[in-house]
């Protein structure tokens, strides 16, 4: 028996998860890339809703870097109704739109996959469900299916973790099959990056130890805010969204995620100075920007933490407190690992308030609640592009 919560157990089970993963996801998306595939393409789409639109944002740099083709995460619905209908007209295969969704199941990842084929896009289906309806419109399915829990562990309705997790590890694989057979990349760099990618599960471990007491101690400090804003820039601003994602699935507390820039613009202007911030820097592109955040927002007397390394000296002299990544790591690869505090704090905010997970699905979020009010996966699909 443990005393650790449900979400802390399977943040627990986080670093075997990337061991477990990271050959048979690059075995599969060796095989869902294939070599016509990866040297025709000009532009990439990576497509989503929720976490599966927060991995992508996380990934998109690894592929502007690794696979040296524009990429552009967007959220399904502005895909499917905003963006399908105007993808450049560049040749066959020159379009590659890669659409995840860990059920396959959701209304708007399936009308982005399928309107993506309208268009002449080569459509690629991340699923951990290849027999379900996203893998049925796909042209490809990169399969990723999650390892099983331990049996303690199974059937636990817990905020998604692992699948995000698993959702980012093929995103990157994925970067790296497309850039090696491209070119972008000779077959030693490759292997090299794949290496690093599976040694992130020891950051990850290190991380947790490491950060879970001062998490422990922030939550307690921070026990009466009722809002939480987490912000960051690139690969952390989809690591931002995930972390505030998390805060409204296990506490139910408002949460909000912001790009680096758009807070001095924004929330910097709020009228209660009590909200805790928490700013997520890798201390590479955005690190001048940050510093001048956390100036700016201790000069108007908010409670910071800021996640990051321990030499980004420069931002830390503004904050109140570090979380700490014991690593230095590529900010392409900074989602893998930074997304750990947000879940901790997330989890950790939960048990202390003794808060039930989704709000225990009360007040009609049932999906047989007011005909499944919010139909994610029931949703009326459109069949024709909007030009």
């Amino acid at each position: 028996m443990t005393n650790r919560s449900p979400m802390h157990q399977q943040i627990d089970t986080l670093p075997d998860l990337i061991r477990a993963i990271v050959k048979p996801f690059d075995a599969s998306a060796r095989r869902a890339f294939d070599f016509e595939t990866c040297t025709s393409v000009k532009r990439i789409y990576l497509v989503g809703c929720g976490d599966s639109h927060h991995a992508p944002v996380g990934a998109e740099l690894a592929f502007h870097q690794l696979t040296g083709v524009p990429t552009q995460a967007l959220s399904s619905l502005p895909f499917s109704r905003y963006t399908a209908g105007f993808l450049p007209d560049t040749g066959p295969r020159t379009n590659l739109v890669i659409c995840v969704s860990v059920s396959g199941e959701v209304s708007r990842t399936i009308e982005a996959m399928d309107l993506a084929r309208v268009a002449g896009a080569t459509a690629v289906a991340l699923t951990g469900n290849p027999g379900g309806p996203l893998g049925a419109v796909a042209e490809t399915v990169f399969e990723t299916a999650v390892p099983p829990l331990p049996d303690e562990l199974a059937g636990m309705v817990v905020p998604g973790i692992r699948s995000y997790l698993a959702s980012q590890i093929a995103l990157l694989l994925a970067a790296l099959r497309i850039g090696e057979v491209r070119g972008a990349l000779t077959t030693a760099a490759a292997d090299a990056e794949r290496d690093a990618i599976a040694e992130l599960a020891d950051a990850v471990e290190e991380t947790i130890q490491v950060c879970e007491p001062i998490i422990d101690d922030l939550v307690e400090r921070w026990r009466d805010a009722r809002l939480f804003e987490f912000v960051g820039a690139g690969p952390l601003y989809g690591v931002a969204m995930f972390s505030a994602a998390k805060v409204l699935e296990a506490s139910g507390d408002a949460a909000l995620a912001q790009e680096t820039e758009e807070w001095s613009h924004l929330q910097y202007f709020a009228a209660d100075a009590d909200t805790p911030l928490i700013l997520l820097s890798a201390d590479q592109f955005d690190a001048d920007r940050m510093a001048e955040v956390a100036r700016a927002a201790q000069s108007i007397s908010r409670p910071i933490a800021l996640v990051s390394t321990e030499d980004a000296t420069e931002i830390r002299q503004y904050v109140d407190t570090l979380l700490p990544i014991p690593r230095r790591i590529p900010e392409r690869y900074a989602s893998i690992v930074y997304s750990i505090p947000g879940e901790l704090f997330s989890a950790a905010r939960a048990a202390a308030l003794g808060t039930p997970y989704f709000r225990d699905f009360e007040g009609g979020r049932r999906p047989d609640w007011a005909d499944g009010a919010s139909q994610i996966r029931s949703s009326h699909m459109i069949t024709e592009l909007k030009r």
